[in-house]
């Protein structure tokens, strides 16, 4: 069986990316949570918001390493696999790589000792400042990242000459078209995640009745935070939607799972895409609802995906699939957050165990539809690497073979696993464990260098085990 070096590239390229990306978009919200409660203690001195913030900064100790761990590699894969298109766009995705380590890694690193451990060893404003510092340095990586990848999807200041891209305008290539809803989806999502992660681990701790005090304090943030930002980020979903339909309407029609150009067209609930037919084998739909939601009018025309030859059509399945699993979760989520509401009154909010078992199953589903959501953007856009200009064929390595793909392929999945597997354990050990007591929250006042992980302050053996009924 000959291997395919693009498809087993593009493969590996999507695993190191999925698997890197659930952690950015929690420690994204999480780091601007921490923010917020060292500001709460900082004004109030109630002892429970210092107790969520240690608590909080342990776990985001665990996971910012786990991101830095699954995220260094990423960058070598563009010299290994995609050669082409590194040579082809370094004039540009160089800049903006080395501009995020300048703005974002420099600043992170110099403030991350400070927050992990700087407790009781520098001023209480200090301490503050450092975290609001932790938290805007994931922004500003965030920004780079989020520009240059919507610059691949929305090329803007650059011309193609003898195989490079040379930019003629950085201002029009830095705020590319898509950029600037890509980027409030992507913090807006990343609020959603880190809301509904401590709403459950909140929830969790008052299923076990520990740390109630706190706990209802930091569930009730929560939700309502997440009463605002759930509506919110589907508001802003709908603009994504209609400049990604402005200019990239081939992959609206995939996500739609409309073939033909045409008027009225009905909002697909399910349907089975057969792009050998260009056609759906069925479809369950919403008369005239696509229309009104993408053009904003009942009788509007939307592009079909037929428009454009196959060999530049997009997987049209995962696409339309991937579309629905983000939609139907981010309804879900602000379903529960109106449950929410609903509950505070008489007090129920605390004491209705089926709601607060069910926010703990909601701590994933913002992961799942991160997940889905990347999948509609990045499938969505094939076989484009810079949209209309390079396909994944062109940015390859000329002189990778298969063999050499699936080796490392393999590698990324083994090495990844055993990541994953020892950091999602550790990280339950932290959250079992709990906050730690009042009079033994500053870290081990050792003046030697740390490792962020040893600011979660938890073993990683049996024999540290916590009793956490209390």
């Amino acid at each position: 069986m000959e291997l395919d070096p693009l498809l087993l590239s593009r493969l590996q390229f999507a695993f190191v990316v999925s698997f890197h990306a659930i952690f950015p978009v929690f420690t994204i919200g999480l780091a601007s949570y921490i923010a917020v409660l060292n500001g709460l203690f900082y004004k109030t001195e109630n002892p429970a918001w210092d107790r969520l913030a240690q608590f909080w900064t342990r776990v985001f100790a665990v996971v910012f390493g786990m991101g830095v761990v699954s995220g260094i590699v990423m960058s070598f894969q563009f010299g290994t696999n995609w050669s082409n298109f590194s040579y082809a766009t370094a004039n540009f995705i160089g800049p903006m790589l080395s501009y995020e380590v300048v703005t974002a890694f420099f600043l992170e690193a110099a403030f991350l000792g400070v927050l992990l451990f700087g407790r009781g060893k520098v001023p209480q404003g200090v301490h503050l400042f450092a975290s609001i510092m932790v938290a805007l340095g994931t922004f500003i990586s965030s920004f780079w990242i989020l520009s240059a990848n919507s610059w691949m999807q929305t090329p803007a200041g650059a011309e193609l000459i003898d195989g490079r891209f040379h930019i003629t305008d950085w201002s029009a290539a830095i705020f590319n078209p898509s950029f600037p809803w890509r980027f409030s989806h992507k913090v807006m999502a990343s609020f959603v995640t880190g809301g509904f992660v401590v709403a459950g681990v909140s929830a969790w701790y008052l299923l076990i009745g520990r740390d109630v005090e706190a706990n209802r304090r930091a569930l009730s943030m929560c939700l309502w935070l997440l009463l605002v930002l759930t509506p919110a980020q589907a508001v802003i979903g709908d603009f994504h939607g209609l400049n990604t339909l402005e200019h990239q309407p081939t992959k609206v029609a995939a996500m739609e799972g409309h073939w033909e150009t045409s008027t009225d067209v009905p909002l697909l609930l399910a349907a089975w895409p057969d792009q050998a037919a260009q056609d759906n084998r069925f479809e369950i739909g919403i008369p005239n609802l696509a229309s009104l939601i993408l053009t904003h009018d009942i009788h509007g025309e939307i592009p079909g995906i037929s428009e454009v030859p196959q060999d530049e059509q997009p997987t049209v399945w995962l696409v339309f699939w991937s579309f629905r699993v983000m939609v139907g979760l981010g309804m879900l989520m602000i379903g529960v957050s109106l449950v929410g509401l609903w509950l505070r009154r008489g007090g129920r909010l605390y004491r209705q165990r089926g709601y607060l078992q069910l926010l703990r199953l909601m701590s994933v589903t913002p992961f799942v539809a991160v997940l889905a959501g990347w999948f509609v953007t990045e499938t969505g856009r094939a076989p484009w690497l810079v949209y209309g200009l390079m396909t994944h064929a062109e940015g390859l390595t000329p002189s990778l073979t298969g063999g050499m793909a699936l080796f490392t392929l393999i590698g990324y999945m083994t090495v990844y696993a055993v990541v994953f597997a020892c950091g999602l354990y550790y990280l339950t050990r932290v959250v079992r464990q709990g906050m730690l007591p009042a009079s033994g929250g500053d870290a081990d006042p050792s003046p030697h260098a740390k490792r962020p992980f040893s600011a979660a302050n938890a073993r990683f053996d049996d024999d540290a085990a916590p009793t956490w009924r209390q």
